[in-house]
């Protein structure tokens, strides 16, 4: 692989917003907060249910949200600087849908967002079998593995892009800024 494309130095957190119990009491929000700090990339990745996501995937997003008024260092939201993409499976109707809610409330909370951001696999309509059951063609098909390549790469090239270049330039987007009267290039006789 060129030395242009290693990409060793980057951090990615997938999390499976699944229905399915764990065996144990969960009680990692906060281990999983850190996790997601610590990540250049995050890709959450959960069902279909009723043609919409999960119940899992919407409270992840709920629990992001909830922490979207902290700020870093630059004075900007937390997550800047960092790359958000979706991973949706399901046998019935909705992965664009659910990709689509996914991708908007991870760019609202300050995630970047490159192209081709999602990847996801439809089985037949109605009860079937899941991705990885036998016979669910899931794992073969071309191209849900064409659609998960291009949405890895993609997350991976602008992710180090940010990386590298000390993530989103801080003119124009700090809250802390604002905060103090500041207007990013438009009139405003309070603030010098």
């Amino acid at each position: 692989m060129p030395a242009d494309y290693d990409y060793s130095d980057l951090t990615a957190l997938f999390v499976n917003c699944t229905l399915k119990r764990s065996p144990e009491v969960s009680n990692t929000w906060p281990v999983l907060y850190s996790q997601v700090m610590d990540a250049d990339i995050l890709v959450l990745c959960g069902p279909i249910w009723l043609g919409d996501n999960s119940s899992v995937m919407k409270q992840v997003i709920e629990r992001l949200y909830a922490c979207s008024s902290l700020l870093n260092e630059q004075g900007q939201y937390a997550y800047y600087g960092r790359v958000g993409g979706a991973l949706i499976t399901g046998n019935e109707d909705g992965v664009k849908h659910c990709a689509m809610n996914v991708l908007y409330s991870l760019q609202h909370l300050g995630y970047a967002i490159p192209p081709q951001a999602d990847a996801g696999w439809i089985g037949e309509a109605g009860p079937g079998p899941s991705y990885l059951d036998p016979g669910s063609g899931g794992p073969e098909s071309d191209f849900t593995n064409r659609n998960t390549a291009f949405m890895s790469w993609n997350l991976m090239h602008l992710a180090a892009l940010l990386k590298r270049s000390g993530g989103m330039p801080a003119h124009g987007n700090q809250r802390s800024e604002w905060d103090a009267g500041c207007r990013f290039d438009f009139p405003n006789p309070e603030h010098r």
